[in-house]
């Protein structure tokens, strides 16, 4: 075999890192010998990975293509070493999670995840949507699980569970005695909303579709426990999942309102990289997802 796993794993450390000197501190290796593994891997195959531009890397078109193969090969080496060595075949694991999903369900599923003899370690990175979808398909996450819809032709979209939006105020505000609110009604609210770019707001401007243009929305926050904060000092009202919302209703300290007109339900998925080999890690974590 004319390539070894370091020369890979050096080649996709550059590739992460965009520098050769992080890429080698990374791997507990010097600067010259990761520089080394990178150049006879280029040299023994007569190609070029990487565009050098000063001290920064930049994968080329030819080191696009060969990066989601290093990284398959890879995760599958591992997963044999850890089987030959007879370590849990489930291992340390990369998770992304939108805000809703990391805050309110994650958390639960990382806690059941580790709990076994060999206690593998679990990372969770919590952003929005398409800072999750980025990580998945520049494979610096294992598995993301998203809120929002997506369009995206590297990666695998896979329904995981329904989720509804509700539009909710404090007990105190004059549309918590209404019913069912009408069209004027939301017309004439003020609105505390997640920020654009998260999955709730694309879901919520789904639901609320033809009515966009007149709603007045006073703050766009990126933290559901801001937006409740928010609406239970009746500074307006919002709209959240009702996994968020459960305790809340629960207490008393917010209130649902009806908009039986208005679609707000909405599925959350699993993403993960077409190319990405699927672990018994990642097997595990989505059973223990789909079992909640």
């Amino acid at each position: 075999m004319k390539y070894s796993f370091r020369q890979l794993e050096v080649f996709l450390a550059a590739a992460h890192f965009q520098n050769i000197t992080r890429a080698a501190e990374s791997l507990a290796m010097s600067q010259s010998a990761a520089s080394s593994a990178l150049k006879e891997l280029e040299n023994q195959f007569d190609i070029q990975l990487f565009d050098r531009v000063g001290k920064r890397l930049q994968l080329n078109e030819l080191g696009r293509l060969y990066r989601p193969k290093a990284e398959s090969l890879l995760a599958q080496a591992t997963e044999l070493e850890r089987a030959l060595s007879k370590h849990s075949e489930v291992g340390a694991l990369k998770v992304g999670a939108t805000l809703t999903i990391g805050n309110y369900l994650a958390v639960g599923v990382m806690a059941q995840y580790m709990n076994t003899p060999t206690r593998p370690k679990v990372s969770l990175e919590v952003a929005n949507t398409s800072t999750i979808a980025k990580r998945v398909r520049d494979f610096e996450l294992d598995i993301g699980l998203i809120e929002g819809e997506l369009q995206a032709s590297e990666l695998e979209v896979i329904p995981w569970r329904e989720d509804r939006l509700v539009a909710f105020c404090s007990p105190t505000h004059p549309l918590a005695a209404k019913g069912e609110l009408t069209d004027d009604d939301l017309r004439a609210a003020t609105w505390i909303l997640r920020e654009q770019g998260s999955g709730t707001r694309q879901s919520f401007e789904r639901g609320m579709h033809g009515l966009l243009p007149d709603l007045n929305v006073l703050l766009e926050l990126e933290h559901t426990e801001a937006i409740k904060r928010a609406v239970e000092a009746d500074l307006g009202i919002g709209c959240l999942s009702e996994v968020v919302l459960a305790d809340a209703f629960k207490r008393g300290s917010l209130v649902p309102l009806k908009v039986p007109h208005r679609q707000f339900d909405r599925h959350f998925y699993f993403i993960l990289h077409k190319q990405k080999y699927r672990s018994a890690g990642i097997a595990r974590w989505m059973t223990l997802c789909q079992e909640l």
